[in-house]
């Protein structure tokens, strides 16, 4: 199978919703997709430092990169909702915040804001927050447009909550304190 069409040589693609459709490269749904997929990537990079750094900071549950690949495929499952057919797990947000509430007990409490950075993995989590914030607005603008299970939209605004309580997590694993403003 040929990587290259050609048929999106002229700035349109083809997405398969309940009927075939021709659109723009620029349009909303390809954004979402577009913002979906850099989170996705991101997480995969903070998956792969999370396998170089010392065990210590990475754990089996809500910091490991199995929990990672979970919210890659839930990810995943949330483009083909976009597109026609949800197939996300009803308990995909309630996994995050169990994980946020667990990785909470960890830290001291929030009294100023928090400048991203840190060690490598907490400012690759804030990467990913910031990604899962532009995908959430994406997503919100695609559904004032077609019909988004509203569970797509909860589950990426929860999983930048997460991202910023992984971050702070992963630089008190690596005592590394907050930057605080």
């Amino acid at each position: 199978m040929k990587i290259y069409t050609k048929t999106g040589d002229k700035g349109t693609t083809q997405v398969y919703t309940s009927e075939v459709l021709r659109l723009d490269k620029n349009d909303a749904i390809l954004e979402c997709y577009g913002s979906i997929d850099e989170l996705n990537s991101h997480i995969g990079l903070l998956s792969a430092l999370m396998g170089n750094i010392n065990a210590d900071i990475n754990d089996e549950g809500s910091l490991s990169t199995t929990f990672m690949f979970d919210i890659q495929k839930t990810l995943f499952s949330i483009g083909f909702a976009i597109s026609d057919k949800p197939q996300i797990d009803k308990n995909a947000t309630q996994v995050l915040e169990d994980a946020i509430d667990k990785l909470q007990q960890e830290l001291h409490v929030q009294t100023k804001f928090i400048l991203p950075g840190g060690c490598q993995l907490a400012a690759q989590a804030h990467i990913c927050r910031t990604v899962a914030r532009r995908a959430e607005r994406t997503i919100v603008s695609v559904s004032q447009q077609r019909n988004v299970p509203a569970i797509c939209i909860q589950y990426l605004n929860r999983l930048s909550d997460y991202f910023f309580v992984a971050a702070r997590a992963f630089n008190v694993r690596a005592q590394i304190a907050d930057i605080e403003v």
